[in-house]
């Protein structure tokens, strides 16, 4: 029962900094918030914000989780051509993503796309989920190398998606922007 509070109490206070974050950057800008002032608008220390988030970058490029990832490939029949599949994860992200997870990943994908710092952190974010994918398809076993790239591909054919809709303002559909970029990967 303890335990069950305290996971309540952690979960209720990321989700707080995390709130108040995204309200302080579009008030001031992701680079003009230092965590001091984060921490103290949420109401935590500064300790306490370290203890929820490694730093202010990994606040808004958090990497998907590993279970989801894994039970997705599992969804999409082993079949499959390997673009194919990864495709079909993606379409799955992306179908996931309605309602106020949509409206929060257009607000981090625009926050993502007009800091340069950001930018150059979702390559990161993108090798990091790859190697997700790839553990996951492979077992934790070295893949081969056609297979690194075709994975890689896709996902950074996400990111600029994602992108690219964050800079439409979600003007564009996110899924049009996503079908376009796996349409580009297709005809290479």
């Amino acid at each position: 029962m303890a335990q069950d509070h305290r996971a309540r109490q952690y979960a209720s206070t990321h989700q707080r900094i995390y709130d108040t974050a995204m309200e302080l950057f579009r008030e001031s800008g992701y680079e003009d918030v230092p965590i001091s002032r984060l921490a103290a608008a949420a109401g935590v220390s500064v300790q306490t914000f370290y203890a929820h988030y490694p730093s202010k970058d990994d606040l808004i490029m958090a990497p998907p989780d590993r279970a989801e990832v894994t039970a997705l490939l599992a969804s999409v029949p082993a079949d499959l051509p390997l673009g194919e599949r990864v495709r079909g994860v993606l379409r799955q992200f992306l179908h996931g993503l309605q309602g106020e997870r949509r409206s929060d990943a257009l607000a981090r994908w625009q926050l993502i796309a007009a800091t340069p710092r950001l930018r150059y952190r979702a390559a990161e974010y993108e090798r990091a989920t790859a190697q997700m994918f790839l553990d996951a398809l492979c077992d934790g076993e070295p893949g081969h190398p056609a297979s690194t790239v075709v994975v890689t591909a896709h996902l950074s054919a996400y990111t600029q998606a994602l992108l690219r809709w964050a800079e439409s303002a979600g003007e564009l559909s996110l899924e049009h922007v996503m079908e376009e970029a796996l349409s580009a990967l297709r005809q290479l």
